[in-house]
């Protein structure tokens, strides 16, 4: 019976050799597998966006915001080492991760003499939640702005633009030598004190409304920790700068070794002193304010009828009083980081897809920024997790970055797009950046370029909104803000990006398509230009506990929306960008051009025939790339058609770049999405130039500026359409 037992063994050798296969598969971690047209992979997209954590992302935000942290403070240099420590974690880290430290030029407020406005205005913020005082919260200033201590009679300046200090000067006010009063929204922070130096104003205070920021609330028992309302010491900081980047290395790295323009004459500073102050102090000013009635429009929330002035009524305040302006800033070098996590790509490593949010703050800054790093660790976290497992790599690398500076004038992203600019233009798919990933919790709000469009909708689409109305994150958006497509019907109304964040060097530099995603408000319960106690003291964690995310599930939800755009980025065959959807904005802005501006170009002898043609071409040219990539998808594609194709589609924003365009403006190139300063919705250099030239005398060259400018777009629709056509065809 020897055989007998020969062959029980061998079974049983068998069998166990089969166990353990069966457990080796199971228990060794799955890699991987790139042999193949690797795709997204639908059961690593539910997994990542079951395994985002509200919970996690609340504690990422308690540790983030338990300090102030001011842009190069010890405080921001120790959340520095907290990404890198996350980011270095040997089971939940990424491939690799460092720091790039640049040198830049910051402004500060004296620590010895505080920036005041006298008579009776102090510099503070009342102390409600016992967070709003202490060494390393920075008292309110305007960076930026010269030191100086200039004094005159007050006037009341509205929102500081061109066309309210003009109304003054109509009414017979001369403002030769005044301090304006001026409020904060429609005109940025730095052109109230540029408008107001035109007219030979010498110092400015910019205070924010009630009117503007809190649906008319003003008492300290309607207003933060009773609400969600800014209390009436809040002062809004910001930086006062013209331009973004670090202010004396334009186009150059900010590195020791670099080249830095003079401190004392370059261009872009506030050309006299200017202060932000809270609304209880504003208060004080202009309701003693003598002088015309100010217009209805300019009327805010404060408990008076606002004057004009020059000069006070000599009540609380003699006639004949003037206000004092007194500035202390200083600037200063520091070093400041950009901390990079890199998740190298399975196929193609060399195509990059950017995802990044700003560490500084004014102070706490829970909202802004530490919201949006909250948001980027936890998604780093869940990523991490699966590429250390072995589960997951992606198709294409992604970079994760966490920017330095950025409250001074997006300063780490723009050193980082100037220290790699040909690397990230040859190789960047797309840049999605999430700032401030909670305003409230009402509805996503989604911004960028057309092409991107597609990618959100479609994570939209699968993500569940916030709260019990059982909607997507889609159809909810809908509810909120929409709009008629004459392609798609009602849809979701997507934002355009202007200079807000650290998407603009990536858009108006290097013409990478950029998004930017966020949960926001209804605008339909409240006229807040943006939450109230935004770059203040009051911007804490129990700010953002009580009103504006209290089981932080809109934090949530914008964790997916980022890890869905990520994922369907990195790992989709083709990229999921739909170049087509340009058609929709260049018909509009074709059209704009035609009704609101076409009889006055034909009258100077331009015609927009050459624009209509570019746009039909450009429309005709999207529509064939769209039907070659469905006919790809229906085959099994070869690899480098499948790249081609993709190119084309990375390629297309950098054709819309001309850095001969606006040589006025710095870093701006995109001739489609470049500031736009006429009331006509279309392209920015053609309206802009055609504005100047029908409000001036100079005559044929203004109109020579026109035609040059009708030129640029023709030229960079024509140069489009090509970018999509087939590579072979010129």
């Amino acid at each position: 019976m020897q055989w007998v037992k020969l062959v029980g063994l061998g079974v049983g050798a068998a069998a166990l050799l089969g166990l353990g296969i069966i457990l080796g598969h199971f228990a060794i971690p799955k890699v991987a597998d790139t042999s193949g047209p690797q795709d997204l992979d639908r059961e690593i997209l539910e997994t990542v966006m079951a395994q985002l954590d509200a919970g996690r992302i609340r504690e990422n935000l308690l540790e983030l915001s338990k300090e102030p942290h001011l842009a190069t403070t010890p405080r921001d240099e120790d959340l520095v080492q907290l990404l890198l420590q996350r980011w270095k974690d040997p089971v939940s880290g990424l491939d690799t991760a460092r720091t790039v430290e640049y040198e830049v030029l910051l402004s500060l407020p004296s620590s010895e003499q505080p920036n005041l406005a006298l008579p009776s205005v102090g510099n503070w913020e009342e102390e409600v939640t016992g967070e709003q005082e202490g060494p390393d919260v920075v008292q309110p200033y305007a960076a930026y702005a010269p030191p100086g201590t200039p004094q005159g009679l007050l006037v009341y300046a509205n929102h500081g633009t061109e066309d309210d200090f003009k109304y003054l000067q109509d009414q017979g006010i001369n403002l030769q030598g005044t301090i304006a009063l001026t409020r904060y929204g429609v005109a940025g922070r730095g052109a109230k004190a540029v408008n107001g130096a035109r007219h030979g104003v010498v110092g400015v205070l910019v205070y924010t409304d009630p009117g503007d920021i809190n649906d008319g609330h003003s008492l300290p028992n309607e207003t933060f920790p009773y609400s969600w309302g800014l209390p009436p010491s809040g002062v809004e900081r910001g930086s006062y700068t013209g331009y973004f980047g670090d202010p004396v290395t334009p186009y150059l790295p900010a590195r020791p070794s670099s080249f830095r323009l003079d401190w004392n004459s370059t261009s872009g500073f506030l050309p006299i002193p200017a202060q932000p102050i809270g609304f209880q102090h504003a208060e004080d000013l202009l309701c003693n304010l003598k002088g015309p009635q100010a217009p209805a429009s300019w009327q805010g929330a404060l408990s008076c009828v606002y004057h004009l002035g020059p000069g006070f009524t000599g009540g609380k305040f003699p006639e004949d009083s003037q206000v004092k302006v007194s500035v202390h800033n200083r600037l200063v070098l520091r070093n400041s980081s950009n901390v990079l996590g890199f998740i190298r790509g399975a196929v193609e490593p060399d195509r990059y897809v950017v995802y990044g949010n700003h560490r500084d703050s004014w102070v706490h800054g829970a909202v802004d920024p530490s919201s949006g790093t909250a948001v980027l660790l936890e998604v780093s976290r869940v990523l991490g997790t699966l590429l250390k497992r072995g589960t997951w790599r992606p198709r294409r690398s992604i970079v994760l970055a966490s920017w330095g500076a950025e409250e001074f004038g997006l300063i780490g992203s723009t050193e980082f797009t100037e220290e790699f600019f040909s690397k990230l233009q040859e190789r960047t798919v797309a840049y999605i950046n999430v700032d401030i990933s909670v305003f409230a919790n009402a509805t996503l709000r989604g911004q960028g370029t057309p092409p991107v469009q597609n990618v959100i909708f479609s994570a939209a689409k699968e993500i569940s909104s916030p709260g019990p109305s059982g909607l997507s994150i889609y159809d909810n958006w809908i509810r909120y803000n929409n709009r008629s497509s004459p392609v798609y019907g009602l849809i979701p109304s997507m934002g355009t990006l202007g200079a807000g964040s650290d998407y603009a060097p990536f858009i108006h530099f290097l013409g990478i398509s950029s998004m930017d995603l966020a949960y926001t408000y209804d605008q339909s319960k409240t006229s807040a230009r943006i939450y109230p106690t935004y770059h203040t003291a009051f911007d804490t964690f129990k700010y953002v506990e009580k009103f504006l995310d209290p089981d932080f599930s809109s934090h949530q939800a914008v964790a997916r929306m980022a890890g869905s755009v990520l994922l369907r980025l990195s790992d989709s065959l083709f990229l999921p960008l739909k170049v087509s959807d340009y058609s929709e904005t260049l018909r509009s802005f074709l059209q704009a051009a035609q009704q609101d501006l076409g009889a006055l170009l034909v009258q100077h002898g331009i015609s927009l025939g050459p624009l209509e043609t570019a746009v039909e071409n450009f429309e005709a040219a999207a529509t064939d790339l769209g039907q070659r990539i469905s006919d790809l998808q229906q085959d099994s594609p070869d690899s480098l058609k499948v790249r081609m194709v993709n190119d084309q589609l990375m390629l297309l924003e950098r054709a819309f770049l001309n850095p001969r365009a606006f040589p006025e403006e710095r870093y701006y190139s995109h001739v489609l999405w470049a500031p736009r300063t006429s009331s006509v919705t279309t392209f920015p250099g053609l309206a802009n130039a055609c504005s100047k030239a029908s409000t001036t005398d100079l005559g044929s060259a203004e109109w020579a500026e026109v035609h040059r400018q009708l030129s640029i777009v023709v030229a960079a629709l024509e140069g489009a359409a090509a970018t999509l056509r087939p590579v072979d065809d010129l």
